[in-house]
C-alpha cells in the first residue's frame, strides 16, 4: 500500500482562479512527497430524484444533470490504496512553505479537518455561520453539535485527511453506493433547509452519527478568504478562496488575490 495522496476535482468551466491553486497544490505535493490525482471530468455524476427534489435546476442541468458538488467523493475510492488521502478543494492555494498535512493525523484518529467556528473569524462572518448553522445542523437532532455561542461545530470540508480507519464506516460500498444510502437522500435532493446544501452538510452529519474520532486541524490549514481577521490571511497556510462567484471578477484576477494574501 502506498502512503499518501493528495485528491482533487475540478470539472466544469475553465477558471484561472482554479488553475492556479491546483498547480499550488500539485507543487506541494510534489514536494511532501505525496501522490497527486486531479479529476477533471464526472466519474460519480451524482444525480437528485426529479421527482422529489428540491433543487433548483440550475444547480445541476448545467452541468448535464449531475451534481458536481458530490464528485471529490470519488477519493474514498484511493483508501484501498493509500494509507491516508488528503482532499482538497479545487479553490485552494496551498503556500510554497505550508507544512505536511499528513503529519496531523495519527492513527488515533479516522479522519481530520477544520471546525469552521474555531477560525479567527471577522464578526459578519461569525454571524453568518452561526445563522448557518441553525438552517443546515439544528433539524438534525439525532447527533450531538455541541453547541456554543459561536454556532454548531461543523467542519468545513474543504480541506480533509482521511486514514484507513476512515474505511470501516463506507461498509465496503463504492463511492456511489455510499452516496445513494437512503440516509443521505434528503441531501442530495436538497430538502427543505438543504436546498443549496453541499456535501459538507451530508458528510457533517454522517460523521457525526457514526460518532468518528475526528482530529481538529488547526485552522491555518483551512484559511477562509475574506472571513478572516485582519492579517490573518497571511498566516494561514491553506488560504481558501470559497464563494467564488462573490470575489473580486470572480476570483479571475489571480495577481490581485496573490497581493491581498501576502
Amino acid at each position: 500500500m502506498k502512503p499518501t495522496l493528495i485528491y482533487q476535482v475540478s470539472v466544469g468551466p475553465k477558471s484561472k482562479l482554479y488553475d492556479f491553486c491546483t498547480a499550488s497544490v500539485k507543487e506541494y505535493a510534489a514536494r511532501i512527497g505525496a501522490d497527486y490525482y486531479i479529476q477533471t471530468s464526472p466519474i460519480l455524476s451524482i444525480r437528485p430524484d426529479p421527482f422529489t427534489t428540491n433543487r433548483s435546476k440550475e444547480s445541476y442541468e448545467k452541468y448535464g444533470g449531475y451534481l458536481p458538488i458530490y464528485e471529490k467523493e470519488n477519493a474514498f475510492e484511493f483508501l484501498s490504496s493509500y494509507e491516508k488521502v488528503a482532499v482538497i478543494d479545487a479553490d485552494v492555494y496551498v503556500r510554497p512553505n505550508a507544512p505536511n498535512i499528513f503529519d496531523e493525523l495519527d492513527d488515533n484518529f479516522d479522519f481530520a479537518a477544520v471546525a469552521e467556528r474555531e477560525m479567527p473569524l471577522t464578526s459578519p462572518y461569525l454571524e453568518k455561520i452561526i445563522n448557518y448553522s441553525r438552517m443546515q445542523y439544528d433539524p438534525l437532532r439525532d447527533v450531538n453539535w455541541k453547541w456554543s455561542s459561536r454556532g454548531a461545530e461543523f467542519f468545513n470540508m474543504g480541506v480533509m485527511v482521511l486514514n484507513q480507519r476512515f474505511r470501516a464506516y463506507l461498509r465496503n460500498q463504492s463511492p456511489k453506493e455510499f452516496l445513494y444510502r437512503f440516509e443521505f437522500k434528503r441531501f442530495i435532493d436538497g430538502m427543505g433547509a438543504w436546498k443549496w446544501s453541499t456535501d459538507q452538510t451530508l458528510l457533517n452529519w454522517w460523521v457525526k452519527k457514526e460518532n468518528m474520532s475526528v482530529k481538529h486541524l488547526d485552522w491555518k490549514f483551512n484559511g477562509l478568504f475574506n472571513a478572516l481577521e485582519d492579517g490573518k490571511n497571511a498566516e494561514a497556510h491553506f488560504v481558501h478562496f470559497f464563494l467564488k462567484d462573490k470575489l473580486k471578477d470572480k476570483g479571475e484576477d489571480v495577481e490581485d488575490l496573490i497581493r491581498q494574501i501576502s
